[in-house]
């Protein structure tokens, strides 16, 4: 990707924060091993300012969708404070394997991470880990596989994919949570459809929506899903 490829993939832009549609498979920032990511591409995002934007959250190297940057230190803080408080709207689209128990319901259900033996590490659910709570809704189904509508109350690593576990009906595409139900080869589908930020105080929250990625499509479309973006 390059700066030119990721200004084509601002979805809003005013003088506080950016809203970008993330493509999956690309991590935000470099890990321990470097390589490519968002943040080496942000210079090309100042748009007249002095200093480049910051990510204002997260998502995983795998999930696509709206990406909110903070234009500079001040808006990055009161960006941070909407997070924090819980009062930034978040939907995300998912494709199970499997359906929920319920058409609507609630998964608040704490979680932790836990080391795993020969390295790396996996979030569990676990009694003495942070609560974490999860509202979703199903708008579709076919064939094994379900459309579900994830709104995240709070924000903890792997949230969705481990509730989503939790419930039997893992992520298509997820290789770490989804057991015997693991498709190889599959690319995750989870999608940050739609973000909703009260950034200014005396106008209406901003709304932003992210079209669905290109892997997706085909899956959702067989569950239901009717429109082009």
């Amino acid at each position: 990707m390059t700066p030119d490829d990721l200004q084509s993939r601002i979805l809003h832009r005013d003088g506080l924060m950016l809203v970008i549609d993330k493509p999956a498979g690309l991590p935000v920032h470099a890990g321990p091993g470097g390589g490519p990511n968002l943040e080496a591409l942000f210079d090309g995002l100042r748009f007249g300012l002095p200093a480049p934007p910051a990510l204002a959250h997260r998502l995983d190297r795998d999930t696509s969708g709206c990406l909110v940057l903070g234009r500079h230190r001040k808006a990055l803080a009161k960006l941070g404070r909407l997070f924090q408080d819980g009062r930034i709207g978040k939907t995300y689209w998912a494709v199970l394997v499997g359906e929920p128990p319920e058409e609507r319901g609630t998964i608040d259900r704490p979680l932790k991470k836990v080391s795993r033996k020969g390295g790396g590490w996996r979030m569990t659910v676990a009694d003495d880990g942070q609560p974490s709570v999860t509202d979703y809704e199903l708008l579709g189904r076919a064939d094994g596989l379900s459309w579900v509508a994830f709104h995240p109350r709070t924000g903890r690593t792997h949230q969705i994919r481990v509730h989503a576990a939790h419930l039997g009906c893992p992520l298509l595409g997820d290789p770490q949570y989804a057991g015997d139900k693991a498709r190889p080869g599959t690319p995750l589908h989870l999608h940050s459809r739609g973000i909703v930020v009260p950034l200014y105080p005396k106008r209406d929250p901003i709304a932003v929506t992210a079209p669905v990625p290109a892997h997706m499509r085909d899956a959702l479309a067989a569950c239901g899903f009717g429109g082009d973006a």
